[in-house]
Formats: C-alpha cells, sequence, structure tokens
C-alpha cells in the first residue's frame, strides 16, 4: 500500500478529521478528492486504487466521520447527518486551499461527494461514484425490505454482543448476491468490525438522507460522471444509472463485471483504468 505524503488530523470543534495526501511529482497538476464507504476507511478503501491513476499529483483521502480514524472529540460514536460530513469536507478543503479538485465516491461517499458537488459546483469538476447510495431504482416491496434490513443491521452494530448478525445484516442489504464464505467475505468482515458503532451512525445518516433529499434534485447537480456497478449487484442500479445517461451526455456507466457492491475492493486496477480514461476524454 502506498504510503501518504502527509498524514495528519485537521481538528475541528465538533469533528478531529483524519486524511491522507498523497503527492506523484510525474503527474499532471490536477488534484482528487477520494470519499469513502462506510465501515472501512479511506487509505483501505482506494489502497488498490491510487497507485494506477495517473492524472493527479495530489490525491487527497480523508476518514469521514464514523469511520477510520477520524473521531468526535471525546472519542465516543454519536449519531451525525450527511450535511455535517459535507461541512467536515467543506472546512478541510478551505484549510487546504483546494478550489478546483475532481472527486470520488464509494457507497455512503458517493453520496457526500453528490451533495458535495451540489454545495461546491464550480469546484469540483468530473466527478466518479461507485454505487453511491440513493442511486437506486427497486420496486416499492423491494425498496422496504432493503431499507429494514439496513436499519435492523444498525440496531445490532450499535449493540457489540450482536456484530456478526449485524454484520450478516449489513452485507445482505448491499451485497446479496456476493460470495457467501468466501476468503474475501471474511476479509470485509474484519474490516467493517474496527468501529461497528460508527458504521451504524453511518448507516443511519443515508437513511435519514433517503428519507430527506430531493434524489432527483441531486442527481441533477451532478456534472461530468463516471458511474461505477458492480455486475453482481442489484440490476436496478445498473438500470437507473442507464436511465439517466440515456438523457443527458455527461453522465457514463460503467459495469464492473465479477464484482458486487463491494467493487473497489475486488477490481481496484479495472476502475483506475476508467478513471484515467474517462479523464482523459472530458480533456479532449
Amino acid at each position: 500500500m502506498l504510503e501518504p505524503t502527509i498524514k495528519t488530523t485537521f481538528a475541528l470543534p465538533a469533528q478531529e478529521v483524519y486524511y491522507r495526501l498523497y503527492r506523484f511529482e510525474q503527474a499532471p497538476p490536477r488534484r482528487l478528492l477520494l470519499l469513502h464507504g462506510g465501515g472501512v476507511g479511506g487509505a483501505i478503501t482506494w489502497g488498490g486504487i491510487l497507485p494506477h491513476l495517473r492524472h493527479w499529483n495530489e490525491i487527497l483521502v480523508p476518514d469521514l466521520r464514523g469511520t477510520g480514524k477520524t473521531r468526535y472529540p471525546d472519542h465516543h460514536e454519536h449519531g451525525f447527518e450527511a450535511e455535517e460530513v459535507v461541512a467536515d469536507l467543506a472546512a478541510l478543503l478551505d484549510h487546504l486551499a483546494w478550489d478546483k479538485f475532481d472527486l470520488g465516491g464509494y457507497s455512503y461517499g458517493g453520496l457526500i461527494a453528490m451533495l458535495l458537488k451540489a454545495a461546491r459546483p464550480a469546484a469540483v469538476e468530473n466527478i466518479y461514484l461507485l454505487e453511491p447510495a440513493l442511486l437506486v431504482k427497486m420496486n416499492d416491496e423491494e425498496s422496504a425490505l432493503s431499507h429494514g434490513l439496513i436499519l435492523q443491521a444498525a440496531r445490532r452494530l450499535h449493540n457489540l454482543e450482536n456484530l456478526d448478525e449485524g454484520l450478516e445484516l449489513f452485507l445482505d442489504a448491499v451485497a446479496p448476491n456476493r460470495s457467501r464464505g468466501s476468503k474475501n467475505e471474511e476479509v470485509m468482515r474484519q474490516r467493517l468490525s474496527h468501529r461497528p458503532a460508527g458504521l451504524a451512525c453511518a448507516i443511519e445518516c443515508v437513511s435519514h438522507a433517503a428519507k430527506r433529499l430531493d434524489r432527483a434534485a441531486l442527481i441533477a447537480s451532478q456534472a461530468k460522471v463516471g458511474n461505477f456497478i458492480g455486475g453482481r449487484s442489484h440490476p436496478a442500479v445498473y438500470q437507473l444509472c442507464q436511465e439517466i445517461a440515456a438523457g443527458r451526455n455527461d453522465w457514463a456507466c460503467h459495469l464492473i463485471q465479477g464484482a458486487d457492491h463491494a467493487l473497489p475492493f475486488q477490481k481496484p486496477e479495472v476502475i483506475a483504468e476508467l478513471m484515467n480514461t474517462n479523464l482523459s476524454r472530458s480533456k479532449t
């Protein structure tokens, strides 16, 4: 795994935001902010992708609320809303004087990325969304079942005695077609066990956002989008991507064969190459 040039904590009144800044002297002068999903921090989520990115000389990888080394000042887990996570990032970006950058987000981090783009449209140029939360189109029965599973998972993850059951419910909700009992699933469970209550808070953050946000308006606020979807994920995820792309010329859908919702861990080189290619095309 690559070692960052800078790794440190940016202290805010309500949050100690840990971040890593990678610098690549041979790359063109361009910046990229990468946001991880729930439960697994930035370094692990993007570690397999980073070495293969060619077009960015500075890449910023923070840990979001509830995950990794980012903590509340009292080092206890507390609930939070998506807008608070966006505010953390806005403060960090201002601290680093990042006023123009590309942006990538996975799952929970994909939702935060979309909200950050909506909040700072002129700052974000290209955006890469890896199965972002809220971008799914299920029927009412499936949607209710998935929502129920994810909230049951959160309740159990808050209680360490029900950790295994909570992780099972979470994985059933986000990756129902995964290879159960595989080595990859075992590794993912170990990673998700690092801060289970923080994962529960991230799950609840996404659930609250799903009830409050105008999904259509959020989609409309995005631009120059590369949307990545696992080939073994729910077909409705790719269906929605195709529907969006059919109505606009700045939204590209990428189906990652052999991957499910854990696509950044399963197919990092494929995703990196598509990000490289997408940027090359956007510059021509």
